[in-house]
Parts: C-alpha cells; structure tokens; sequence
C-alpha cells in the first residue's frame, strides 16, 4: 500500500468516526502515518556498475571420434568401409567435425590487478574468453581455477586500476532486503533490475553444495557470473540461476553467497582447487525426514522439527571417529544455529581440512557437543592440491597413423619417454599405449590431464590404466598419485 493510499484510507476512517459522533471523546483517533525512508537504487547501480563485466565465451571446432550405433544396411551402403572403421561386436566409429560453440555471461570485477569471478558454466570448456568492460575496454581472460560444486570459478585479465567491487557479508543481509541484480541478460549490456531478498540458504539439488539467496530481482539467460549487490553496492552474492520451466525469468533467481564465494576465491589463488573439511555424514533436513516417516505412517519425535538427521555415518569419517551415529540430529556448529543442510553446507563451505569444528547435536532428545576435525575427500588433514602430468614423470603424445595400425587400435597416446616419477615407479614403460584410464578413453594428451586431475582430489587418488604394450600384448597398471 502506498503512501497516498494509507493517507486515503486514514481520511475516510476519520470522517466515518466524526459522522458517527460529535463526542471527541469517543472517536477513534487515526493513527500517525509514518512514512517509511526511501531507498536510493541509483547510488548503488552508480557503485556496482562499472564492477561488472561481460564475458564472450569460444569454444573452437575441433575433430572428436563418435560412436554410432550399428546400422543393419550399413553394409549395404558402404560396402568397402569408406565412411568409418566399423569392429565386429560395436557401433562404427566415425570422425565428425564439432560446431564451433560460442555463448556469454557475466561477471565481477573482485580486485584491481583483474581478478574475476563469474560461475563456472559461464567459463567451463572455453577456448577463448573476452571480457569487455562497462567502458567497453575489451580483454582476453585467463582461467585461474573453476570449482564445479560450487558453480564459481576465477578467472583473470592483464590490467590495473580496474573498477573493483566491495565485498560484504552475505551472512549480514536479511530477508526483506532491497537488492540489485546487475549482469548482460540476453547480450544487453549492463542491466540493472531491484528486488528482495525472498529467502536465504536455499537449496535446489543444482550443485553439491549450495546455499543461494533466492530473490524476486529479475535474473535471465546471460545474468549467470552477475552481480547481486546490497542498498550500498557492495557485491553479497554472484547471480547463478533463475527458477523457470520456461528458460526465461518467472518469478525468482538465485545467487552463491559472498560467504562460499570468498573461500573459493581465495583456495582457487593458493592452492588450485578448493580444500574441503567434510564431517563425514549424510543426511537430510529433520523437517523432510519427518514428513517422510508420516507418509509411511511413523510417528518420529526427535526432539525438534529443524537441523540434519544423520542418515549414513561415512567409514572411517571425521564424525564416525567423533562418535557420531545415524539417527544423530545436529543443531548447531560453532554454535550458530542450524535448521537445514543448505545452512550446515553454506558454513563448512568456509572450513578446510583440519579445521576444527563444535558440533551440537540431539541423541535420543539428549544435547551433546563434540569437537571434531575436518578432512578431505581421501580421509586426511592435508591440503589437496591439483596433480599435473609432471607427477607422471613421463613424455607423452598422440600416436600416429602407422602406430595405429600396427597395434591394430583407433585411438590413444604413447609414452615416448619415462623419467623419474610414478611412470617408473610403477613399472608403465616407454613404448606402451594408453588408451583408457580409470575406464575413461584417452585420445588426447588433455585428456590425461584432467583425468589426472580429476582423479588427484577424489577419495581415491588412482589412476588405472588400460593399454597395448608395443608387442600388441593388452596392458593394466594401477599408478597412486598420493605421496605415501
């Protein structure tokens, strides 16, 4: 209701009262109006503006190997196998031409020196990225790091001076809070929409850990990487998704908090890839486990309708080993409050591998509270670092056209020479083929490298790796990339 509404509905409610009686003393006062204070947007449009960037992404064509299924007339139609090698057994192996795929987002300016942060769908298998400012200077982009859990990822451009946005707490917005969405929907450059913020630590099962600001600012196609700033212009969370059954803005978008923001940035800088201290335990919002159990008509009484109901208690885990158990009901961490997963992901977002940590919790209605130490995804303290192909120890190329057919294979990449490294200490030799590890197909050198990396930061950092030895004979060897 504004301002002359409220005014109106006062007027008419005094000149009913005074119609109704002369008596002042029986007449029902109107309450003060008191007008609310006005929220200035274009100070922080002004502010977050110039921070935000467009990003032009480049995927170049390239020449990929496609399996296609068999065709009964296959054979028929190409009888001398012109159109591809076809293996008895398989679907025909074909050579086809991939489109060049270009597309755009947004992104935010953190640092002066050019550091960017946009969500790493924006960036994720790009060949080229442009950056173009809002006074149109353009820049070619570097990728620094990309976590894909998170949706985030840093990347960089060679300038100085840069407009860099200032970053505040998410955890210090409320609901109700006017906002800014600002991004390049739709390659229309620097747009701004307003709106609220409509809920906090939301999750949608998009990301393994999430915990967006939901708000009703419109967020379209090309606003992903965004801003989404505060009354002050102060960046409090980077613009994600939008909640559509259209593809287009029908009602709320979603951003990644500063909070999870900040460590990622900051683990993307010194290390690579992002460290997590994980608890060790699966579970579920208390108030879906309840609901759960009623449809299966249970009556549950936990003591509590919010926090995490332990579900699964991982082997050999940070929590198991600090006594926790399924049917546990953890209520707070550090002591701040949880209600819900979304909220428990958003904190140790912040926390790394050995970080300590109070955890709260309900066991058969009783309160206790244990200190427990964080890990990693392999069960230890240290920090995990990205592997390279220096690990291996190796030279390593695609082989040719006669290697093919001589080992009587479509595809793979030969070690041409073996150094110092887990190559020799593990016994793959000079000569061999790889053509798959940890059961993916190794056609490319830059297909090993992310399997290597890949396979570096899981909970089992192995490589094992199939091949064809020079004498044709098939090869297996499983090579640890961790250092004990």
């Amino acid at each position: 209701m504004n301002k002359t509404i409220i005014l109106s509905v006062c007027l008419m409610s005094a000149l009913g009262a005074a119609a109704a009686s002369t008596d002042a003393k029986e007449m029902t006062a109107c309450p003060p109006v008191v007008a609310g204070q006005p929220v200035d947007l274009t100070v922080a449009a002004e502010k977050a503006l110039p921070c935000v960037v467009h990003i032009k992404y480049l995927q170049n064509s390239k020449i990929q190997d496609v399996e296609v299924e068999n065709d009964p007339f296959g054979d028929f139609f190409d009888p001398f196998g012109f159109f591809g090698q076809r293996n008895q057994g398989q679907g025909q192996k074909r050579k086809v031409q991939t489109p060049k795929r270009e597309g755009a987002g947004s992104g935010v300016i953190i640092s002066a020196d050019g550091y960017i942060v946009t969500n790493n769908h924006v960036v994720e298998g790009a060949d080229e990225l442009t950056v173009t400012l809002n006074d149109n200077r353009e820049f070619s982009a570097r990728i620094i790091g990309t976590d894909k859990t998170t949706d985030l990822a840093l990347i960089k451009v060679n300038g100085s001076n840069l407009p860099a946005i200032k970053v505040a707490s998410s955890d210090d917005i409320k609901v109700g809070e006017w906002v800014l969405a600002i991004g390049h929907p739709f390659n229309l450059r620097a747009t701004v929409t307003a709106g609220i913020v409509s809920a906090k630590a939301r999750s949608l099962g998009a990301n393994g850990v999430e915990a967006f600001i939901q708000t009703d600012a419109a967020i379209n196609r090309g606003n992903s990487g965004g801003a989404l700033v505060n009354v002050r212009g102060e960046l409090i969370g980077i613009n994600a998704m939008l909640y559509s059954q259209t593809g287009n803005f029908t009602g709320y978008g979603f951003a990644i908090p500063t909070t999870i923001m900040n460590k990622v940035v900051a683990d993307l800088k010194q290390y690579g890839t992002v460290q997590r201290g994980l608890l060790g335990i699966q579970g579920q919002d208390v108030r879906n486990y309840i609901d759960a159990q009623k449809e299966q008509q249970k009556e549950v009484d936990l003591g509590t309708n919010e926090g995490i109901y332990i579900a699964e208690v991982t082997d050999d885990g940070a929590a198991q080993d600090a006594g926790l158990v399924k049917g546990d009901v953890i209520v707070a961490v550090d002591n701040h409050k949880i209600t819900k997963m979304a909220e428990l992901q958003e904190y140790l977002a912040t926390k790394r591998p050995g970080d300590k940590v109070n955890v709260t919790y309900l066991r058969k209605k009783s309160k206790k509270t244990v200190e427990i130490t964080l890990r990693n995804e392999q069960g230890t303290t240290k920090v995990v670092k990205d592997a390279d192909l220096d690990v291996l120890g190796a030279s390593l190329r695609e082989i040719n056209e006669s290697e093919k057919k001589e080992l009587d294979v479509t595809y793979g990449i030969k070690v041409a020479k073996v150094n110092n490294g887990k190559f020799k200490e593990y016994g793959v030799p000079t000569g061999f083929c790889i053509q798959k590890v940890n059961d993916a197909s190794v056609k490319t050198v830059n297909d090993l490298v992310k399997i290597v990396k890949d396979a570096s930061k899981s909970a089992s950092p192995v490589l094992y790796i199939q091949g064809v030895y020079p004498s044709g004979k098939k090869g297996y060897f499983a090579v640890p990339l961790n250092e004990e």
